[in-house]
């Protein structure tokens, strides 16, 4: 499995809404990716690791697909709209990265 993490990087003066972002934007992930988009996690970031530090990241949305291939073909359908979708809900430029699952001890 792989999945493709969406990372949006604290910046002084950012706006992040997260009520678009939960209830507008992310059911338009999913209902665009459709089956393909086997789950999808958000992470609110709350603090950094030293007592009193921000947290690096404002949000982190991790989609897991069953393959790279996968994540192409749904994503490059919708990419467009997905994308143009962003500027509603933050003024952040995210960073995506795609990761190879591993699970085990």
């Amino acid at each position: 499995m792989i999945r493709m993490s969406v990372l949006y990087p604290r910046k002084e003066s950012a706006r992040f809404d997260w009520a678009y972002y939960t209830d507008t934007h992310l059911p338009l992930v999913r209902r665009k990716l459709g089956a393909t988009l086997i789950a999808l996690a958000i992470e609110q970031g709350i603090a950094g690791g030293a007592p009193g530090s921000p947290a690096a990241f404002v949000a982190i949305a991790n989609h897991t697909f069953e393959s790279v291939a996968a994540f192409q073909a749904a994503f490059k359908e919708h990419a467009q709209e997905l994308m143009a979708d962003i500027p509603n809900f933050t003024s952040i430029e995210p960073i995506i990265q795609l990761s190879e699952v591993k699970i085990g001890s």
